[in-house]
This record gives structure tokens, sequence and C-alpha cells, in this order.
């Protein structure tokens, strides 16, 4: 495992740093505040061996008390509620070294410590508390993968292995902070295939997860590296087209259109005798500083109108005549 001891004790940092590598660990030391700190950022340890009376990190030359601890208190406690704070550390295995039983034990528990041992310390007791640390922390890293896999489960549709709506939230919050930081424009629009259901209800299930993969392939492919494409569930779909008014976002929802009525996926019950595609488009420009749900609901009721007004067709959110020349 990787060990960071930190101890201002020369003789007790030398000892307990042989200790670690006579047992096959990768240690790394540190001598006060600061350099633990930064060997902690640097390394990621997964094991934290912490002094409690730590010499404080100076903030100047007239030995001013170590930031984040208590007045009277040595940096060791500090830098383990520091090092419990710090989110993106992942989860190291603290072990608080006390310089008096039972108080500075107690103490260094409260600071978030998984375990404390009194000074001196044998080699026989860290031994044992490592080993404990090392099933904690595979058992941790384990609860991280899990985690992880859940987390991606949840963003990612199964079928299509496009993004799904929680992901879509997620981004726009991100784009509507750039717009509204940097005057940045974006379109979002919504689309679904043209008479889906029925389509599945005579074709059947297996043909129209088909025909929905297929129409998300043509999405994923026709639209620019840079823009983004969800599933929204059934046959419809979102696309994020970052830095796109009206004009080039209706001119590659087009091409999208486009695109997946030459798939040329049977449909017997269409106009067009293909599967085909309807679209609604909204923009967020500093002239529209809207809210995400209010573009994704004027989306919507643009989508709602291509469907209803014959079908695939791509129709803006906002009337070409109500667009400044230079937001179109």
């Amino acid at each position: 495992m990787r060990v960071l001891v930190a101890d201002g004790d020369p003789a007790s940092l030398r000892a307990l740093r042989s200790a670690m590598e006579s047992a096959g660990h990768e240690c790394a030391t540190a001598r006060d505040g600061d350099s633990a700190w930064e060997a902690f950022l640097a390394q990621s340890p997964q094991v934290v061996l912490v002094a409690d009376d730590l010499p404080p990190t100076q903030d100047g030359p007239d030995g001013a008390p170590a930031r984040d601890s208590s007045p009277g208190e040595g940096y060791g406690l500090a830098l383990c509620r520091r090092i419990r704070a710090h989110a993106s550390s992942g989860r190291a295995y603290v072990l608080v070294l006390a310089s008096r039983p039972d108080e500075d034990e107690l103490a260094g528990l409260r600071a978030g410590a998984d375990d404390c041992l009194t000074k001196p310390v044998d080699a026989a007791a860290i031994h044992s508390r490592l080993m404990v640390a090392h099933r904690v922390t595979a058992l941790h890293a384990e609860l991280s993968r899990y985690r992880s896999a859940l987390s991606d489960r949840v963003r990612t549709d199964p079928l299509t292995a496009l993004s799904t709506r929680l992901r879509l939230s997620e981004d726009l919050s991100v784009l509507l902070d750039r717009g509204q930081r940097y005057g940045e424009r974006f379109a979002v629009a919504l689309c679904s295939v043209d008479g889906y259901e029925d389509y599945r209800v005579r074709t059947g299930e297996a043909a129209g997860d088909r025909a929905v993969q297929a129409v998300a392939r043509t999405l994923t492919e026709t639209v620019r590296r840079s823009d983004l494409v969800y599933r929204f569930g059934g046959a419809e779909f979102a696309v994020v087209l970052p830095q796109q008014a009206w004009a080039g976002a209706l001119a590659a929802m087009e091409r999208v259109r486009r695109s997946v009525q030459a798939l040329g996926i049977e449909d017997s019950a269409s106009p067009d005798s293909v599967l085909t595609l309807s679209v609604g488009i909204s923009v967020f420009s500093p002239a529209r500083p809207i809210s995400a749900e209010d573009l994704v609901a004027e989306a919507d009721q643009a989508h709602s109108r291509a469907r209803s007004g014959g079908t695939n067709s791509v129709v803006l959110a906002e009337p070409d005549q109500k667009v400044a020349a230079n937001e179109w």
C-alpha cells in the first residue's frame, strides 16, 4: 500500500518508515504540516499515519499557529480533518499517533481518524493496524467502483448507449452557466420518430428496438462532434448544439431529419412509406437568457407543432420575425 507518515520527531519518523518499508509498503514521509499536505495531494496515499503533535504550518517568521488548527493543538488533528474534508481524495485510512493515551486518542477519533495508537508505537501494533487498513481501503475501493458503475448506468441508455435525461439536465446546467458568463449561444432540439408506437405494435418489439438503435446511430453520426445526443425514452431524443443560433441549429437538424428518412426503414402507415422524424428547436442567447426548463419546454412545444403539422419537419420555437438579425 501507499503510506504517508507525518511526524515531527526525526527518530520516530525513521523508525516508522523502516517498519513500513520492511513490510513491503511504499512509504513517503513529512516532518511538518505543509509538506504532509503537499505529499497527501501529490501521492494520494491509501494510509496516513500522522502524529497529533505534528509541528504546525508556519504562516510567517513569528511562528503563528497552523491554519485549520485549534489553539494549543498540533497540526496532526487539523491535517486529519482536512483529509476528511477533501472530497476528491478518496477514502484514505487515517491512523493518529497520540502523544498521550485516552484523551489524545479520543481527540483523534473526533477529528475523523479511523484508529489511534499511543506513542511510542511498536512494530507489531502498527502492522496489525495496517492489515485492518488494507481490508478497509479495499472495501472502500470496491464500493467506489460500484457507485461509479451505478452512476454511469443511470446516465447511459442501455439500448442506444446515448446519454439520458439526467445527463441532459447536468449538461444544460453547465451550458447555461457558460452562456450567462461568456454570452455563448446554444440550441436544444427535441425530436421523435413519427408514428413509432403504432410501428412498434405492427412490427414487434425487436423491430422497434432496431429502429430506435438505427435512428440513434444516425443522430450521432450526422451532428457535429461537439454536439450532444440523448435518449428520452421510446423513440424520443434530444440534441444539444453548443454555439449554435437559430440558422445553424435549423440547418443541422434538417440534415438529421433527411438522414433519418434516408435510412429507408419501411413503414406502411407513413405518408413517406418510411420512418421519419419531427423536430422542435429552441435557442439560448444573450438576448434570450431563459432557464433550462423554459428552453426545453419551448423546444417541446415546437416539437408538438411539428408532429401535428404533418410530421417529417423541423419547427422553430420562435417565429422568424421575432428574432433579431444578429441573433438569427
